[in-house]
């Protein structure tokens, strides 16, 4: 591919001969490019396609192993053998079902997320969606605009755009009216339009879209854990598949069809094949859930990645305050009030648009009095977040040229001035503080603020959200750390999160004060809370420093201010009112704007990382047993103790089934490293050691020669059951109502099918005497005690102290 800077459109446009459309594309002009194609008609794939879906549901590695095996079934019969088979069909079923449901609610919602831009066209600005662009449209650009389509610059007025997401570049290029604009791109500060010269496929986005789809993967512990898992259960399992056939078709060489039975009852419980696809299920039912409550997960492992997230670096504006402000005073530093209203009225109508805090100027000094129109605007410069400050040009009533400006007082501002103490009591209470300032010196000048003459301060009210506090409660409950990055005063800063009650946002620091030094850098990340007076690429350092000692990163923000740094988090959440080019790098999205909808992202994803280690283990349980069990029957040249459908039975009750439950039930359980340790500490010894009790009580009962090898099954399925069902009461635990409900309905189950006469014949099973039976009862009683043990040593090892929450306890 080749560099943005090399792009050029073909024909007219590679000459920069853009047809010169003052008034945009006429209607026919529009129709014939639609008719033409012309269209910028790439779709914005928030999720994979039906499609892919059905694909990465059925052709898995573990669905052809149990496919092939349950043909093999078919042909040898009988059909209730072949019952396994027709499990995977269900479970396959559920999987593409429930994330065809999750991809209806991720677009139906990428719909709603998706930015809607100004063209104009016959003159007249029209508000169009991405993809109803055509070529030569002119498009129109304020502050946090992306740019989506390929173009050349028509107008510009301080238009700076950020082109670091296609670069690497750092720094804003400033653009000028004949240079190109490349999608992908953002604006940061200024106005402007381009003409569209390349759209769809053609557009430099659309080819970086094409070589890395938006159906990404956020690096998640837990599909990792389980592919390793997974990886090494298939070296496990040919081997010792091998193993088995050979063995059976040796003991059972008069009767070839009871061989091939017995042989696919040894391999398919090896095959763990509802594991992955619970992970998927959960996942996407996550992603519905948090669909429902407004909030658009871009990429499904995301919620997993939040509920690992031990740091929440947050913007105040947004996030903490609304995105509204209030002018609540205008106070002279020299003259009179009515003298500042007039100058401040005509710098709020000249920004074409303006950020939050002109507007709130531009409601209450909009109307600029009588005598309005004496002033007249020469040059006007929008507000950059790396500047501090607005300005703009002005032809005075008294014929006189002068630069007004307005920003950041200890920007604007030498250290010590005089104005800096009443400014700093001001933001003490939590309010915002504009200076207003005028300088002889032009706008284009190095320094226009040399000589800037301080007249008088703008003081803001800004609106907090409601929900702020709760959730920054929610946050510290959990041992998150909360830390707020603003390019605000830090004493303004401050004054609003100790309003909220954020421990540590009594000693704010100025990222001016910030020191260069990486370890320095990092430690001052650690030890302060809140940070003011940031500038982007300070955002983006801080963050790399928190994630240098360890720490997992969400950022949050709405403005372009954030991207850089939203891009290198860990987690980006933008909020949905946020500029086109936030939500376009973050991989959650909270379109209602609420920040309070953060914790239930969070509880999502303990729900699905804690169920998902809960199924895992009972998955893998069975893999253990199944194995062992088959090298003892190798080694010890008897019949496997079980045909396909003891398997449907044992599988379906003891794990499949209540796997399912527990996969969808509420858990708050903190997220941990260590997924794949932790699931085999518990696997490993359960299932060697309900393998060992199953086998013990087959071979016991293949010893008392009264009884044939349907009795000796149906002890070493009741053995085995008996021994699941209590590791499936180990992982259920805590109790709820409705697990010990789920754990007697599984019980219940098991004892109709021994019980009730056609069910007992249709799986041949039926318990002879006393003696062997009760044999299998107490070796599974003394199987379950051990179990305990193991259980108690594990959840003591597990329960060591996290350094996260170490790090969040000396913080505080």
């Amino acid at each position: 591919m080749t560099h943005p800077s090399e792009q050029s459109a073909p024909g007219a446009h590679a000459l920069g001969l853009v047809p010169a459309r003052p008034g945009g594309l006429s209607t026919a002009e529009w129709a014939e490019r639609v008719a033409n194609g012309q269209v910028n008609d790439v779709p914005v794939r928030s999720s994979r396609s039906v499609k892919e879906i059905v694909r990465a549901n059925v052709l898995t590695r573990f669905n052809a192993i149990i496919g092939v095996l349950f043909a093999v079934i078919l042909v040898v019969g009988p059909l209730q053998d072949g019952l396994f088979g027709l499990v995977i069909v269900a479970n396959t079923a559920i999987g593409i079902v429930q994330e065809v449901r999750a991809k209806r609610t991720l677009d139906s919602l990428a719909l709603i997320g998706q930015a809607r831009l100004e063209v104009r066209r016959d003159g007249q600005v029209q508000e169009v969606a991405v993809d109803e662009i055509v070529l030569d449209d002119t498009v129109l650009l304020g502050i946090g605009d992306k740019v989506v389509v390929d173009g050349e610059v028509t107008e510009a007025d301080s238009l700076e755009i950020d082109e670091s997401l296609l670069t690497g570049e750092p720094d804003p290029v400033l653009k000028h009216p004949g240079d190109q604009v490349m999608s992908g791109s953002f604006v940061v500060a200024g106005a402007g339009a381009f003409t569209a010269t390349k759209v769809g496929a053609d557009a430099y986005a659309a080819q970086l879209a094409e070589e890395a789809s938006r159906f990404t993967l956020v690096k998640s512990e837990l599909r990792t854990g389980i592919d390793t898992i997974l990886r090494f259960i298939t070296y496990l399992l040919i081997p010792t598949a091998i193993g088995l056939v050979i063995s059976q078709w040796t003991v059972e060489h008069n009767d070839w069809r009871e061989a091939v039975r017995r042989t696919v009852a040894g391999i398919v419980p090896m095959v763990p094949e509802g594991l992955v696809l619970l992970t998927s299920v959960a996942f996407a039912i996550g992603v519905v859930r948090l669909g429902r409550k407004q909030c658009l997960v871009q990429e499904l492992p995301a919620i997993e990645g939040l509920a690992r997230v031990d740091t929440v670096c947050l913007d105040k504006t947004g996030t903490l305050t609304e995105g509204g402000m209030d002018v609540l005073e205008l106070r002279p530093l020299t003259g009179e009030h009515h003298e500042l209203a007039q100058p401040l009225g005509v710098m709020a109508g000249a920004d074409a648009r303006p950020n939050p805090s002109m507007r709130a100027v531009l409601e209450a000094y909009g109307d600029g009095g009588a005598d309005r129109e004496r002033w007249r605007v020469l040059e006007a410069m929008p507000f950059s977040s790396a500047r501090k400050w607005s300005g703009v040009q002005l032809l005075e009533p008294s014929g006189a040229e002068a630069s007004w400006l307005l920003g950041a007082p200890d920007v604007l501002l030498p250290a010590g001035h005089p104005a800096l103490s009443e400014v700093d009591e001001l933001g003490a209470q939590g309010l915002r503080v504009l200076l207003l300032g005028r300088t002889p010196v032009p706008l284009d000048a190095p320094d226009p603020a040399k000589e800037l003459v301080p007249l008088g301060l703008v003081v803001l009210k800004q609106r907090l959200r409601a929900d702020a506090a709760d959730t920054l409660r929610y946050f510290e409950s959990q041992q998150v750390q909360a830390k707020v990055i603003s390019g605000d005063s830090a004493v303004s800063v401050g004054a609003v999160a100790a309003s909220l009650e954020l421990p540590g946002a009594e000693h704010p620091l100025d990222a001016r004060n910030l020191p260069t030094e990486a370890t320095a850098l990092a430690d001052a990340a650690e030890r302060t809370t809140v940070f003011g007076r940031v500038t982007p690429q300070q955002k983006r350092e801080l963050v790399g420093a928190l994630q240098s000692r360890g720490h997992t990163v969400a950022m949050t923000g709405d403005g372009v201010n954030d991207v850089l740094a939203l891009k290198d988090a860990d987690i980006g959440v933008a909020m949905g009112s946020g500029s086109e080019a936030t939500r376009a790098v973050a991989q959650i999205v909270l379109l209602n704007d609420s920040f309070a909808t953060l914790p239930s992202v969070v509880a999502e994803g303990r729900r699905v990382i804690g169920n998902i280690e809960r199924v895992a283990s009972l998955f893998l349980v069975k893999t253990v047993y199944s194995v062992l069990l088959a090298l003892l029957v190798v080694f010890t040249q008897v019949p496997y103790p079980f045909l396909p459908r003891h398997s449907t039975v044992l599988s379906g009750l003891t794990i499949g089934i209540p796997a399912f439950f527990l996969a969808l039930a509420p858990n708050n359980e903190r997220a941990r490293p260590g997924f794949v340790r932790r699931v085999l500490r518990l696997a490993v010894p359960a299932g060697a050691i309900a393998g060992t009790a199953c086998f013990t009580a087959y071979a016991l009962a293949r010893a008392d020669h009264t009884t044939d090898l349907k009795a000796d099954t149906s002890v070493a399925t009741l053995t085995l059951f008996l021994v699941a069902i209590w590791v499936l009461a180990i992982v259920a635990r805590p109790y709820t109502w409705w697990r010990l409900l789920l754990i007697g309905a599984m019980c219940g189950a098991f004892a109709l099918v021994l019980v009730v006469p056609w069910l007992s014949n249709f799986f041949q099973l039926k318990l002879q005497g006393y003696r062997d039976p009760w044999t299998g009862v107490l070796i599974a009683v003394a199987a379950g005690l051990l179990l305990e043990l193991v259980w108690h040593f594990v959840k003591r090892s597990l329960d060591e102290p996290q350094p996260s929450k170490s790090r969040a306890a000396e913080s505080s």
